[in-house]
């Protein structure tokens, strides 16, 4: 049998194909005032994530590794994180660790995807940066407080529209996939769910599409219309305390810690409110994600707060979060006396507007 000439090129051409190594993940960064000695670059695995300890010097560091999809990972250091969407490319990193949300990030056809994203909501966000920076300007104006967080729903509904435009347009696309379960770390389950299934299948597939969905079935069985989620444990002097036993009343199960500054800005929000509800069958249940004892405590009696104060002093790790699918504190769910959760994530002027609404 005789091999041609042009069947000889193609097997030369296949075989130095083969010898090729596989492209690597590599990131080459210049951070002005980096001191730290070492920084954590963490990559999402299954459930958990990879992170390897690299060594800096003065602002400088290389990394290189393997990243099987395009995805986001994270860049820790003593004080801040850095995110970016990373694949098995050549990136650089240049700015300064004081201005993390401006860094130089190239290399990365993804993270150029989602910087143009950001590009094109900058009226949006800009306008919010500003109305935050009134937060403090209004701080005792109930009336203030109200119009600032007024405008800033309708800034986060704009953005929430310019996001789902993109992932619509996008549906395959890595960035699509991270926006939505970024949007699901505090999100309701339906309109979630319905962005899930316009992505791709390939998409969905992918190890992040994965995590997504399993995101999304834990939000499932805390979603507004469900159930409450029965739980039993323990309050300040360890005696159980369940749930079910607050049936017939308005309940705010109100999950917060310690050591959240913005859980302890809300403290006296929700204290305003139960005072002026708790005469009209309604109570608060707060859960802490505290894992010391005398901190939880202490806050409880520092900021006022009267009613059923629970706790399993396991952190983040906290079985009554983890049921509910907590992954950021403050957040708060309104349960109904027949024991249904009707509504999520009130705080501020719109925890009185619902209670007032529904407590006539």
């Amino acid at each position: 049998m005789k091999m041609h000439s042009n069947q000889l090129l193609m097997g030369l051409a296949l075989l130095a194909a083969c010898s090729q190594p596989k492209p690597r993940a590599s990131i080459t960064a210049d951070i002005v005032g980096l001191k730290d000695s070492v920084v954590y670059i963490s990559i999402p695995v299954a459930d958990s994530a990879k992170t390897d300890t690299v060594p800096v010097k003065d602002g400088h560091f290389t990394w290189t590794g393997d990243i099987t999809e395009p995805q986001k990972i994270f860049i820790g250091t003593h004080t801040r994180y850095i995110e970016l969407f990373m694949e098995n490319a050549a990136v650089q990193v240049k700015g300064n660790i004081d201005s993390v949300d401006r860094l130089k990030i190239t290399g990365s056809a993804t993270q150029t995807a989602y910087e143009a994203y950001q590009k094109s909501i900058e009226d949006i966000t800009s306008q919010e940066d500003g109305l935050y920076g009134k937060y403090d300007e209004v701080k005792g104006n109930d009336t203030a407080l109200a119009a600032v967080e007024a405008k800033l729903e309708v800034l986060r509904e704009q953005r929430h529209d310019r996001t789902k435009a993109y992932i619509l347009a996008h549906p395959d696309s890595p960035v699509s996939v991270s926006m939505i379960a970024d949007m699901a770390v505090v999100g309701e389950y339906a309109p979630l769910d319905s962005l899930y299934r316009k992505l791709t299948p390939g998409a969905q597939q992918t190890a992040a599409g994965k995590r997504l969905a399993n995101r999304l079935a834990v939000l499932k069985k805390s979603a507004i219309g469900q159930p409450m989620i029965d739980f039993t444990q323990a309050d300040v002097n360890g005696k159980p305390v369940r749930l079910s036993d607050y049936k017939g009343k308005y309940v705010l199960l109100d999950f917060w810690a310690s050591w959240c500054g913005p859980c302890r800005a809300e403290n006296p929000n929700v204290l305003k409110a139960y005072n002026q509800f708790k005469d009209k069958n309604f109570t608060v249940v707060g859960v802490s994600l505290d894992d010391k004892a005398d901190k939880w405590k202490e806050a409880i009696e520092k900021d006022g707060m009267p009613w059923m104060q629970v706790s399993d002093l396991k952190g983040f790790r906290n079985e009554v979060a983890q049921q509910y699918g907590i992954q950021a504190i403050p957040f708060s769910f309104l349960i109904d006396p027949q024991g249904i959760i009707v509504a999520k994530e009130l705080r501020g002027a719109a925890l009185h507007a619902k209670l007032a609404e529904i407590l006539k």
